[in-house]
């Protein structure tokens, strides 16, 4: 039955819903109130029970105050029949009001609102960043933006839920004790109020500093986690170049800064908990002074005394508890500042409002006085006012060298940047009209620099097509000649073939077993357009030439840009083009550039193998 309950609070909220407007805000407030506001209803409800349950333990010290006097003033053996209503009032406060108060909290905090808005800011925070532009991640160490994204989950969730725990809790209490020791005897609220003016001035002084170093703090843990991160991605690296002193140097550096900061946070934290601790002392011997005092004097009654040193204690041991949840809460500000910085930045690779899919009836793409530059304001760009036309069907070899902007313009059409000047269309529709879901559905690419995810192999090879059966995977591998590979690979969980996973980036398959499970990826993704940036540059020359059958099978009525450094690979092609510094210097087949005895001829000569010889190239 109890679970039942338990279930229902679970599931008040999705933990992967989306806000109407995805846009996180920028500025702490607002930051934070974009998250917390779809969760109004539940810390309505929250506030309503904290201020109960807090109104239920300030008249704790009140009973014992009732207690107290009924002892000093009634006969034993008559305190139940006269004081019976008093009693059955008290119970009901502490058998009944008090823990299904704190009961109904718990279950609205710990289960419809803890864990569901911890990961609705998590998923929210990344379904807002991954549509970053890849320039965003490009200036970035992907374990920095993870952290910074994990982080903000559980600082909001903190902050806000400690505030009504703490903040709003003590406040109410405060409040009620005025008012009852203001009844008592008014000289009381003289040291409770000076110990608030004091506790104040301390809280109003320490929590932006930990708020400040927070922040610094977190942004020490992020680089150090970024550079840990990047050193186990980048682990073949490491280790081939033997670099281990240099790394653990420049791992070090990062854990000494976080360290640094971590020291000045704990300095304020010394601070703050010596002052406290006198003015504790002060509240607690001056309460009780006065309080006995009056009593002395015949002004309190031994109920009255006894509900007022109650009262003090109490006070005391919140103020530290309030102190404690206080730094925690702005602890938790720093956080979400420092992760806000860059969750929240605007997307600046937007479709526009009116943008439809992309619809491809032909596969004509074309460059229309294409001008781009990946730093705005320097002289000189990368593509520079370059026009380009490849007709339907049509296949085309890139030639160039290295910087020559042979990747960049096929970047450039997948909408990885916007031109700067110019258009790119395909089918006559430029790209940024469309929807750039659609213009990456519509273009198939094998790269140089094969990343895999880390999930299993069948995960992989379907993440173009999700809808292509098994069987339709498979014929692809085999196409691409790995799918005796594949049916060899056993994972670390005993996982095999199609369901063994292939490792962080796919690091448990050699260079060209990757490559081959990437053709094999975009031959089951079966786009009308497609791209060969370097596409066999990891293969053996058998395995190559066993692949490039189905290649060419595969570029069957296909639109085709082609790069490679090793012509022998692109001479087929029914046009070559030949960059050089962001402009197209020659154009034509293989047999006419090569007549024509220009630069296209000069690089076939000089290579070795096939391979391009860019020393000589350069020369």
């Amino acid at each position: 039955m109890f679970n039942r309950v338990i279930d229902y609070f679970d599931h008040l909220y999705s933990p992967t819903a989306l806000a109407e407007n995805r846009q996180p805000p920028m500025g702490l407030r607002p930051f934070v109130s974009y998250f917390i506001a779809q969760f109004r209803a539940a810390f309505i409800i929250r506030i309503v029970l904290v201020s109960i349950g807090s109104i239920a333990d300030a008249l704790m010290p009140v009973f014992v105050g009732l207690v107290v006097g009924m002892l000093a003033t009634t006969n034993p053996g008559d305190i139940f029949d006269l004081h019976s209503q008093t009693f059955l009032w008290m119970i009901f406060v502490v058998v009944l009001v008090r823990p299904l108060t704190f009961l109904l909290d718990t279950l609205i905090r710990n289960h419809g609102i803890v864990p569901n808005l911890v990961d609705l800011v998590r998923w929210q925070s990344h379904w807002h960043v991954i549509r970053q532009s890849w320039t965003f991640f490009q200036n970035d160490f992907a374990g920095r933006v993870a952290n910074k994204i994990i982080q903000a989950g559980e600082a909001i969730e903190i902050g806000v839920n400690l505030t009504i725990d703490a903040a709003w809790y003590a406040l109410v209490f405060v409040v009620v004790a005025i008012v009852v020791l203001a009844q008592l005897d008014p000289v009381l609220l003289v040291p409770i109020g000076a110990w608030l003016l004091l506790y104040a001035i301390l809280f109003t002084i320490t929590m932006p500093l930990i708020a400040r170093y927070s922040e610094e703090l977190s942004e020490s843990k992020s680089v150090m986690t970024g550079r840990i991160v990047d050193s186990y991605t980048n682990i073949q690296t490491l280790k081939t170049f033997s670099t281990g002193d240099h790394e653990d140097r420049y791992v070090a550096d990062s854990i000494n800064d976080h360290a640094v900061s971590f020291r000045k946070l704990m300095r304020v934290f010394t601070y703050m908990w010596s002052t406290l601790f006198l003015l504790n002392a002060g509240l607690v011997v001056s309460v009780t002074w006065l309080a006995l005092a009056g009593w002395n004097n015949g002004v309190l009654t031994a109920a009255a005394v006894a509900t007022a040193i109650p009262f003090a204690l109490q006070i005391m041991n919140m103020s530290g508890w309030i102190l404690e949840i206080g730094s925690n809460i702005f602890r938790q500000v720093g956080n979400v500042r420092d992760s806000m910085d860059t969750i929240a930045q605007p997307l600046t690779m937007l479709d526009k409002p009116e943008a439809k899919p992309l619809a491809v009836s032909k596969g004509e793409l074309a460059y229309d006085n294409v001008s781009f530059n990946y730093w705005r304001g320097k002289e000189g760009s990368v593509i520079d006012a370059f026009n380009l036309t490849v007709a339907p069907g049509e296949k085309i070899g890139l030639v160039g060298r290295s910087g020559s902007g042979k990747s960049t313009l096929v970047n450039l059409a997948l909408r990885m940047f916007d031109v700067q000047d110019g258009a790119i269309r395909i089918d006559g529709q430029d790209v940024r009209d469309v929807t750039q879901e659609s213009v990456r559905a519509a273009i198939g690419l094998v790269s140089q620099d094969t990343s895999l995810l880390h999930r299993s192999v069948r995960e992989n090879l379907k993440y173009g097509r999700q809808s292509a059966s098994d069987e339709e995977m498979m014929r692809a591998a085999e196409q691409a000649k790995v799918h005796d590979v594949i049916m060899g690979l056993v994972d670390p969980k005993g996982n095999r073939g199609y369901d063994a996973h292939v490792g962080e980036r796919g690091v448990k398959l050699s260079g060209g077993q990757r490559q081959r499970v990437a053709i094999a990826r975009v031959l089951l993704k079966n786009a009308p357009l497609l791209v060969l940036d370097e596409a066999t540059s990891a293969l053996d020359s058998e395995v190559e030439a066993a692949i490039q059958e189905q290649l060419t099978t595969l570029m069957q009525g296909k639109t085709v840009i082609a790069i490679a450094h090793r012509l022998s690979t692109i001479a087929a092609m029914d046009r070559l083009v030949v960059l050089e510094q962001g402009r197209i210097v020659e154009e034509g087949t293989h047999a006419q550039l090569l007549a024509c005895g220009g630069h296209y001829a000069h690089l076939w000569e000089r290579q070795s193998g096939g391979f391009l010889d860019l020393e000589a190239a350069a020369q």
